[in-house]
């Protein structure tokens, strides 16, 4: 007797429909490899478990995207929506940008020039020397900054030397003051000494005077 007609519905048990999602899954896939290989077809399959976890199958000979793309070509229907249609868009735009940015670098540095009209080589002899000065201009403001600051640093360097200057002379002042007033207060002793008896006579503080006198 042949297996009776299973009737297709969604499987209660937890555990059954796991076991059964598992080996459905496993057949699927070993088909979508058998019909890659035997028909030389190109096949992209992708299976989500209720958990939310992905399987997915791809022949060797293309991609997911590719495959997407020509199913965009062929069918009409739009897989995108505009903001990513808009976003492809700008990436294009912006490649496209970068590559003519590329080429222009190229000709300015002289290179793969050949091809180009007299017109076209004007314009970039031009640009280079509207390029060219600008970059003497920003040179001599760079001159002119760096002179204002050595004179700064020169002003500078002379205010803290006269100060230094003045400090010297203002110790020497001081210096020279003491000893004139040391000089002037042992004159002034030796004459006050020399004009009393000698009982009365004044002795210096300090021992060593007293040789002087």
């Amino acid at each position: 007797m042949g297996r009776g007609k299973i009737e297709i519905k969604r499987i209660e048990n937890s555990s059954n429909r796991q076991v059964t999602y598992s080996k459905r899954r496993n057949g699927i896939m070993k088909k979508a490899k058998e019909i890659t290989v035997l028909c030389d077809a190109k096949v992209s399959l992708i299976i989500f478990a209720s958990s939310g976890k992905m399987h997915e199958y791809c022949s060797a000979s293309t991609s997911l995207v590719d495959i997407l793309d020509q199913y965009h070509k062929q069918s009409g229907k739009r897989l995108w929506d505009a903001k990513h249609e808009n976003l492809n868009n700008e990436i294009d735009r912006v490649k496209k940008e970068n590559d003519s940015m590329q080429i222009e670098l190229r000709h300015m540095k002289g290179e793969d020039i050949t091809s180009l009209q007299l017109k076209e080589l004007m314009h970039i002899e031009k640009a280079l020397e509207d390029g060219l000065i600008t970059v003497r201009d920003q040179q001599m403001e760079i001159y002119r900054t760096m002179k204002r600051n050595d004179k700064i640093l020169e002003d500078e360097n002379k205010q803290l030397h006269f100060a230094l200057q003045q400090q010297e002379m203002e110790k020497l002042a001081i210096e020279t003051n003491v000893r004139e007033m040391d000089t002037s207060y042992q004159q002034r002793l030796r004459e006050y000494n020399s004009q009393m008896p000698f009982a009365f006579r004044v002795q210096p503080i300090q021992p060593n005077l007293q040789d002087r006198i």
